[in-house]
């Protein structure tokens, strides 16, 4: 699987987060990038049932379940700093089988979605994250195709992330430390993306921008 970058761009000083991508889509098309659709990444929270839990006053675990529209026939489960598991999309059936152990946190979903841009060898997704009804940020997905190990391009990837984002360019990926000099693979995007979702989520909602 190609290399990705899952980054946060935070919402421009006086704009909306509608106006921000706006601003962010085109300096692509300025670039030269053309549109190639739509995506969606979407992301379920659920958490352990109290019943499964002993009375020793354990915390329950998070579990995420997301999928992603560049990968329509597979279901991700994460958990919190643990592995990621790769499901065919039966998977959600199942969870609503495991109701007793797992209970779905429905106030908490949340989805990036938006449109996906082809420029030379890269591929962009620039997407707006809701929250219910609410624009809560930003993110963007740059992914280099013809490279599947981290470390051989993410220099490639960070001078074009430099090209739109500017000063926004984001850091090397956590994932990506683990990684040395294996092969990525779309559970590494996953994990960004939840990565990306919780520090979102975690983001007190200020009157900056967020309308």
């Amino acid at each position: 699987s190609p290399v990705v970058s899952v980054s946060q761009v935070p919402v421009a000083e006086g704009k909306s987060v509608q106006q921000t991508v706006e601003i962010l889509t085109r300096k692509l098309e300025v670039l030269g990038a053309e549109k190639q659709g739509t995506f969606c990444v979407d992301c379920e929270t659920y958490h352990t049932a109290a019943s499964t839990l002993g009375s020793q006053g354990q915390t329950g675990k998070l579990m995420y379940v997301m999928h992603n529209s560049e990968y329509p026939l597979s279901c991700f489960a994460l958990f919190e700093n643990g592995p990621c598991l790769v499901a065919d999309a039966n998977f959600d059936t199942l969870m609503v089988k495991l109701k007793g152990f797992f209970q779905n946190a429905k106030a908490n979903k949340i989805e990036s979605r938006g449109t996906r841009y082809q420029y030379c060898d890269f591929l962009v997704k620039v997407g707006t994250v809701t929250m219910g009804p609410s624009a809560r940020g930003i993110s963007v997905e740059v992914e280099y195709c013809p490279c599947v190990i981290a470390n051989d391009c993410w220099n490639l990837l960070m001078e074009f992330m430099q090209s739109f984002m500017g000063n926004h360019t984001p850091g090397i990926p956590s994932v990506f430390g683990t990684k040395h000099d294996s092969v990525y693979s779309p559970a590494d995007t996953m994990v960004q993306y939840m990565e990306l979702f919780n520090k979102i989520r975690k983001q007190q909602v200020s009157g900056g921008g967020m309308r």
